[in-house]
């Protein structure tokens, strides 16, 4: 297990180039199997979850080539239909491969998905939503999705899910007839999937809302695609440079995301300039929270796009923590998300916990820093900021969490002026 040590009180300041997207490559690596013809991916993040992914469909006969920050697939030689027990321990997108390896290939054998500890993440959408185009779930020691005779259908997702409607699009495009997804999730990366599909030849219409419309096709080509940069990366990274009072250019910004993500750090008085896809945030900002309308105490939620997205929450309570004022902090989509602020508490944070879903930060907090571990992906960046502008040496173990969705998270960071070391 390797660990993170941190000497505190650096500002970061500099330039960051934000990553490819982790939640639009994972399922574009699944789509592979939908074509025997080459699919090319451009702009990959190097991360942990990418290469289990890559094993994975190593291990069912597709033939992988990594170069650099692109992937090229060819799914022409799949000869397995069972995934490998322990590379699905690891991630949860290899529930990914339940549509479209049995749209196409007629079924597949998957183990319980593994991911991130923050709370029940139900597969019941999933199931149904298969279910309903004519792939049926036989759950034993393994989940073996079979596709019986794919039939066009209405569906309606129980809930707006991210992976649910990736799965369920994935399997749709090969059905042959004329399908709609409603209460489909729309993020920008089950848009940019939707993209891609669509340059490989599947007919996707309402792609950025929630209401889908696909006319299966007997079969997709190959293509190639640039996976759009990631704004979790990118905004995770301002947290950082903000909370240590750095300055930070950010290229390669989704400047058209980032209107949905910049709004809560607008209440904590933050100012930037936005240029094309470029970000500049100024040094040695006062952060102070502003209250909403009435003089009532703010509040941060989350929810399904184009709310503010659940995977920022953690990072944007630890700045939080470093601006005057009071703000409330509800997380509606997960019931284990929270439990993080344990260790910022510890830290010094003077931090409320109301209940699983809703936490109370008062700030300016003077952190300090202590010997912690890393729940999950966005915990795990969420402490290193607060170790980042604590006093003070913090040790986070559990590394290789962080790693699952940051690429060269400790390079990164040094390079923009952070005291890390990663201790193995």
């Amino acid at each position: 297990m390797a660990s993170f040590v941190i000497q505190g009180g650096n500002p970061l300041s500099g330039e960051h180039r934000a990553a490819g997207n982790k939640n639009a490559v994972l399922p574009m690596l699944a789509a592979c199997v939908l074509t025997d013809e080459p699919l090319k991916l451009t702009n990959v993040p190097l991360i942990q979850d990418v290469h289990t992914m890559l094993a994975i469909l190593d291990e069912l006969g597709v033939a992988v080539a990594l170069k650099g920050h692109t992937v090229t697939l060819c799914a022409r030689g799949v000869r397995k239909r069972t995934l490998d027990p322990d590379l699905c321990s690891h991630v949860r997108s290899s529930i990914l491969f339940a549509g479209p390896m049995a749209a196409r290939h007629g079924q597949i054998a998957l183990f319980p998905p593994g991911g991130d500890v923050i709370g029940r993440r139900r597969l019941d959408t999933h199931v149904e939503g298969l279910r309903q185009l004519g792939i049926v779930l036989d759950s034993g020691h393994a989940f073996t999705f079979k596709r019986k005779k794919l039939t066009a259908a209405r569906i309606l997702l129980d809930e707006a899910s991210v992976t649910a409607t990736e799965n369920v699009v994935m399997a749709a495009v090969l059905t042959p007839g004329h399908s709609t997804i409603f209460n489909a999730a729309c993020e920008p990366h089950v848009q940019d999937l939707c993209r891609m599909l669509g340059k490989m030849g599947a007919r996707i219409e309402g792609i950025g809302t929630n209401y889908l419309q696909i006319d299966g096709v007997k079969q997709l080509h190959g293509t190639d695609h640039r996976v759009q940069p990631d704004t979790v990366d990118a905004t995770s990274f301002l947290a950082a440079a903000a909370a240590t009072g750095g300055a930070l250019t950010i290229k390669d910004l989704p400047a058209e995301q980032f209107d949905v993500i910049s709004r809560p750090f607008k209440k904590l008085g933050l100012t930037w300039s936005v240029e094309g896809r470029t970000l500049t945030l100024p040094a040695k900002q006062h952060l102070c929270i502003r209250d909403d309308f009435g003089s009532a105490i703010p509040k941060v939620e989350d929810g399904i796009w184009p709310a503010f997205p659940s995977d920022l929450m953690s990072v944007v309570l630890v700045l939080a923590t470093q601006a005057s004022g009071t703000m409330l902090f509800f997380e509606k989509l997960f019931e284990s998300r929270m439990y993080f602020v344990d260790r910022l508490i510890a830290m010094g944070a003077r931090i409320v916990q109301c209940d699983p879903h809703r936490v109370i930060v008062a700030g300016p907090a003077r952190l300090h820093g202590i010997h912690m571990s890393s729940p999950d992906i966005r915990a795990g960046m969420a402490l290193l900021i607060a170790a980042l502008c604590a006093k003070g040496e913090s040790v986070i173990d559990n590394a290789e969490i962080i790693d699952r969705g940051y690429e060269g998270i400790e390079t990164k960071l040094r390079r923009l002026g952070a005291d890390i070391v990663r201790r193995d």
